[in-house]
């Protein structure tokens, strides 16, 4: 049985939403449950068959959920109808209004937002890691609402499960060339204790462009994907583990 955790501020009339966990999915071995990652080296017959799974759990008109090719970039595209799986265009927002066509991003420890603007009925889906966030993914994917009919006051934006400010370590590298990309961003940054490796407030760091933007309702549903792992993928799990590779969950989004 498929168990999505949903925001509160995302539930409105004609909006259907989730950020999926690995729970009630088809898939066994390392991708256990519910790998909805067509990129991953899973069986393909299995990730279909768990994408078609939430495609049915949102009540989508279609058997699958629209994602594209993700590379961590700041480009937004609007969708009107299923997309080539052999073909995805290159993007890590995707937007749409047609009612029953689901939308999502797939995630392993990068940080998922849902977007919906409950009035117009023009929603969203980002996948936001650090490059994309600081990038200006979340600002394409708000722009390209409006483009496509959305009131920005309107807008509702919920964050998903991601890694965590205890886990997501990082090294002085990346603190100096995220202050030069963003000198606003200094406050996301902590060390746990005297001497110890700084570590890095993906979430927070991601609500706070999101409010900076202008959009004010924001909820945060982030569970930590690298410490449940019962619950979610994780790529760095993966790789301390030397699993060799890893699933990926799915937060999708649609227009009833």
């Amino acid at each position: 049985m498929l168990k999505p955790i949903t925001a509160i501020n995302l539930a409105a009339p004609g909006i259907r939403h989730g950020f999926f966990t690995r729970e009630g999915g088809a898939s066994q071995g390392i991708y256990a449950g519910l790998n909805t990652g067509l990129g991953s080296s899973d069986d393909p017959a299995s990730v279909l068959e768990n994408r078609r799974r939430v495609a049915e759990h949102l009540g989508a008109e279609h058997a699958s959920v629209v994602t594209l090719y993700q590379v961590h970039g700041a480009t937004a595209l609007t969708v009107t109808t299923p997309v080539d799986r052999t073909a995805l265009p290159k993007a890590d927002a995707v937007v749409s209004r047609t009612p029953g066509l689901a939308i999502g991003v797939l995630t392993a420890d990068c940080t998922p937002v849902l977007f919906a603007d409950p009035e117009t009925k023009v929603v969203a889906a980002a996948h936001a890691g650090w490059r994309g966030a600081v990038g200006g993914i979340l600002e394409a994917a708000v722009a390209e609402m409006v483009r496509q009919g959305a009131s920005k006051p309107s807008i509702r934006a919920a964050i998903g499960p991601t890694i965590s400010a205890k886990i997501y370590e990082v090294g002085p590298e990346f603190q100096s060339d995220m202050l030069k990309l963003d000198p606003g961003c200094e406050q996301y940054f902590h060390a746990p204790a005297p001497g110890a490796r700084v570590h890095f407030d993906l979430a927070g760091y991601v609500a706070g462009r999101l409010n900076r933007i202008g959009i004010a309702d924001v909820e945060t549903c982030a569970p930590c994907t690298h410490e449940n792992e019962s619950l979610f993928f994780s790529y760095r799990r993966s790789q301390a583990l030397k699993e060799g590779d890893y699933g990926r969950q799915i937060s999708a989004i649609v227009v009833a």
